[in-house]
Order: structure tokens, then sequence, then C-alpha cells
């Protein structure tokens, strides 16, 4: 259930954005200045970090629907592959980092609840207050 849970937080808490970035010495100077606000790079931070734990918690559900028996080893070791997981996470990041479409609000939510919610459940409880006015 939780792994359905983990799913909808992906896909309705967050929306992808993108960054901005020009030249500080004229072009192939090789030197690039991020001109992002810092409203962006929270967001950034906030949507990375939230991403690479809800990764970490659909993996650690995998691994318990294994144990339960849930779910065979062969489906297990492909929900658990490196590169599906760097997909799962890129996926929410693409979708939470969305400036347009978040307020300062949102991103202190995240923030916090990443601080303040280590274990999954009461993390993605946590997160449920992403949408709300």
């Amino acid at each position: 259930m939780k792994t359905l849970t983990i799913a909808v937080v992906f896909l309705v808490a967050c929306g992808g954005g993108q960054k901005s970035a020009e030249p500080a010495g004229g072009p192939g100077s090789g030197v690039v200045t991020d001109t992002r606000s810092d409203f962006d790079k929270r967001l950034e931070t906030a949507c990375a970090a939230v991403g690479k734990k809800l990764t970490a918690c659909a993996v650690a559900d995998t691994d318990a629907k294994l144990a339960a028996g849930e779910i065979k080893q062969k489906d297990h070791d492909e929900l658990v592959k490196p590169q599906f997981q760097d997909a799962l996470t890129s996926k929410y990041v693409e979708k939470c980092d969305q400036p347009a479409k978040r307020s300062s609000r949102q991103i202190r939510v995240l923030e916090v609840c990443l601080q303040q919610e280590p274990a999954c459940d009461p993390l993605l409880d946590c997160l449920d207050n992403l949408n709300k006015p």
C-alpha cells in the first residue's frame, strides 16, 4: 500500500523546471554563473533530497514485500536496480522542481518534512501538506 502512496506522492505532489545558467566570460570561456534565485536553488535542493529519500523508501517497501512473499525475487531485482532507482528519483525531481507551480510554503514543507521525519511513513504523511492551502 505504501508503494502506491509513494507513487502518488511522486506524481501528485510535484511537477519539471528548467535551470538557467549563462556563461560568465562569454561563449567558450568555460565559466558558468548560476543566475537562479535563492527560491529556485532551494526548490531544486529540496526536490532532489526528497526524491532520493522517497526512492529509498520505495526500495525498503520492495524489500519488505519480497520478505513477505508478496513479490518474486525476479521482480524485486528489477525494482531495486540502481538504474531504476535513478530513473525514479529523476522523475520525482522533474515533476517536483517547477518554480512556476511552487510557493515558498511548499518548499518549506519539503525541507521540514525531510528534516523532521526520517522514517518513510511519517514522511509521506508530512508530504500530504504540500498541496494544502
